[in-house]
């Protein structure tokens, strides 16, 4: 993997609750961190088919508008009694106003739906699964993939995180995402797993 050798980089997403985690990740390595929303960036449409492809998508997008390298995130959760469901649409889900207890109503109601239809209670399974990019001008991106296993619960639990983080427990562990203190989050989440390998392959050799 290519290593990373500049001073800036941009945070390719509107979402705050991203760009917090993100820049919190990247704190340590002494990177100047710039949101694409600072940088008026537009929002591209997600057309791609896959997390990896949308990650790309928009890091290639605040790349080229800004010159500089980005860095973009794609994720979701994916539900294995649906099939993988919401998946790539996790953020479509929420709505134009991008509420998220819509959200996990939604994935509550069609659980409901398996249960009428099948008499029997569906598997609450779930994983979020993370795949970031990094784009550099003269057109190099690196794509790494994480992810963390887990359960839903009902009712959500829980007011920290965003996104699913309430209705979402990490596999070996009893309190939701929007339980937990961000610390702890950062150190076993999708999105920290993928990190953890782009610090291995590329921002490895910084002394932050």
């Amino acid at each position: 993997m290519r290593r990373f050798t500049d001073d800036t980089l941009v945070i390719a997403s509107h979402n705050p609750g991203k760009l917090v985690e993100i820049a919190d990740l990247m704190t340590p390595l002494g990177i100047t961190v710039k949101s694409a929303g600072d940088l008026n960036v537009p929002e591209p449409a997600e057309t791609e088919d896959s997390y990896e492809g949308n990650a790309i998508l928009k890091a290639t997008h605040s790349m080229k508008c800004t010159g500089l390298p980005a860095l973009a995130d794609d994720s979701g959760l994916a539900v294995e009694a649906l099939y993988g469901a919401p998946g790539i649409y996790s953020a479509r889900w929420a709505g134009p106003a991008k509420d998220f207890r819509v959200a996990m109503a939604k994935i509550e109601d069609a659980l409901g739906l398996i249960e009428g239809q099948t008499g029997e209670t569906p598997d609450r399974t779930a994983k979020f699964v993370c795949a970031l990019a990094l784009a550099w001008p003269d057109g190099h991106v690196e794509v790494v993939e994480g992810t963390v296993e887990g359960r839903l619960v009902w009712p959500p639990r829980g007011d920290k995180g965003f996104g699913y983080d309430p209705m979402f427990v990490p596999e070996g562990h009893e309190e939701t995402f929007g339980e937990v203190s961000q610390d702890w989050k950062h150190s076993v989440s999708h999105r920290a797993n993928a990190f953890q390998k782009l610090m291995d392959g590329v921002f490895g050799d910084r002394d932050g």
